[in-house]
């Protein structure tokens, strides 16, 4: 299994670094092969709204302006089995540089399948407050729900839960990577004391 890890985040540390190494090493020691891609690594435009505000996205599946890099990391993104979808909170939202590749990969998903019931992890960073993790988890379950994506599991990580989330991620991404299916029972096991 082939997951790629698309992250927004623009440090190379801090809070979001450490739960996307820990998801990199859940999926990795699940038997994945993991492409992480840093967004911030690349100058990407944003949505430059073409036309009547539909481009060549809508109608032939590209964007007219991939010359950016978005064209590589589409193709990367096609090419995995899974995806983890990694951000820090901003404003209630997740990062800049990950809403507006969203935005342009979204339209020219409207007719292709490259997304299409593929499993994704959901992982927002709160640094501050520990605030907005709803809304930008929302956000990246409408960009899901709008391309046919399946949501594997969500983890909201904010500087008072990062121990215990942290782990939860690794699991979560092991899970992903040995095959489970999204909605699928396991048994629970006892509570440790």
């Amino acid at each position: 299994m082939k997951i790629v890890i698309i992250s927004g985040n623009p440090k190379t540390d801090g809070l979001c670094q450490s739960i996307i190494a820990a998801a990199k090493q859940g999926a990795e020691e699940g038997g994945a092969v993991v492409d992480e891609i840093r967004l911030c690594d690349y100058q990407l435009s944003p949505c430059r709204v073409c036309g009547d505000g539909w481009g060549t996205c809508r109608e032939e599946n590209y964007c007219t302006y991939e010359s950016d890099g978005f064209a590589e990391i589409r193709e990367r993104v096609w090419a995995g089995d899974a995806l983890i979808l990694a951000t820090p909170v901003y404003w209630g939202e997740t990062s800049e540089s990950l809403k507006s590749f969203l935005d342009r990969l979204r339209r020219c998903e409207r007719n292709q399948s490259g997304l299409r019931d593929k499993p994704v992890l959901l992982i927002a960073s709160a640094g501050g407050t520990g605030n907005g993790l709803l809304t930008c988890l929302e956000q990246l379950d409408r960009f899901c729900r709008h391309t046919g994506a399946v949501i594997f599991d969500y983890i909201a990580i904010n500087r008072w839960n990062n121990d215990y989330k942290r782990t939860a991620a690794f699991a979560a991404a092991k899970a992903l990577a040995t095959g489970r299916q999204p909605g699928e029972t396991v048994p629970m096991p006892p509570l440790g004391r």
